[in-house]
């Protein structure tokens, strides 16, 4: 097969028209749209050409510590940002998400960097790297979804639950319906996604490998792992998220907090 065609600084240049036209698009039509897209586009380069230069050095030197670093700031990244989407007045919501994402992304890579690719060192960055990002991406999604669902539906639903916790109800069971529902709801876009990959949308990774000339069935392959890692790690990180704050909401006495 052909190898991948690269791109040089021209083709960016052009590639960038797109978005000069998606500007003017946006004055012509009065969207008001015309900052965000400006800003978005110099974020887009800006970051993704700096963690070029990241991803290049670490990837140069296989240091499983600089590996192991860069893992920290994406994973710390990806909890204050599903951290924000929940909520700051939970108290230690980000403890609580930062350790759920680290323990559901790691155990994943963990099973799949040592039980399936075995790679000739644990900490190869081209297969590392690479999976935890898209695995972290979506665990912050995931946590943010259901976090942000619990929180709100317990703040809409104290009267009920106060009514449970006097008859008798235990903390956890008095918001057990809400939690699952939680779950449920940070797991929709994961199964949406599963149910179309392939016949609807042909996601980034499969895209990527057949783009650098990858035979389609190992490209297929690979996108059957990476989907089955991001069942399982939404579904882990839900699970912890949820149950991390369900003891945020409570006293020790077992009454509900305020808000």
């Amino acid at each position: 097969m052909d190898s991948l065609i690269a791109l040089n600084f021209t083709d960016l240049i052009l590639a960038l028209g797109m978005m000069a036209v998606a500007i003017g698009l946006s004055r012509i039509q009065q969207l008001g749209l015309e900052g965000q897209l400006a800003i978005a586009t110099g974020r887009t380069i800006i970051q993704l050409l700096g963690v070029g230069y990241v991803l290049a050095f670490v990837f140069a030197w296989k240091n499983p510590w600089a590996v192991l670093a860069l893992l920290m700031v994406m994973l710390s990244i990806a909890a204050i940002v599903a951290r924000n989407r929940i909520g700051k007045k939970i108290p230690q919501v980000l403890p609580v998400v930062w350790g759920s994402i680290l323990v559901s992304s790691a155990l994943t890579l963990s099973y799949t960097t040592l039980l399936i690719l075995q790679p000739p060192i644990w900490y190869e960055p081209q297969y590392l790297i690479p999976l935890a990002g898209i695995v972290l991406g979506n665990a912050m999604n995931g946590a943010a979804i259901a976090g942000e669902r619990l929180s709100s539906t317990v703040n809409a639903s104290r009267t009920e639950i106060e009514t449970h916790l006097s008859l008798g109800a235990t903390p956890q069971q008095a918001v057990a319906q809400y939690r699952k529902d939680s779950i449920r709801a940070g797991l929709i876009p994961t199964l949406n996604q599963m149910m179309v990959v392939g016949v609807v949308t042909l996601p980034g990774i499969i895209t990527g490998q057949l783009l650098s000339g990858v035979d389609p069935l190992n490209a297929a392959s690979y996108q059957i792992l990476i989907m089955f890692m991001l069942a399982f790690t939404n579904l882990v990180t839900t699970l912890l998220v949820t149950q991390g704050l369900c003891r945020q909401f409570f006293t020790t006495e077992a009454q509900l907090k305020n808000s």
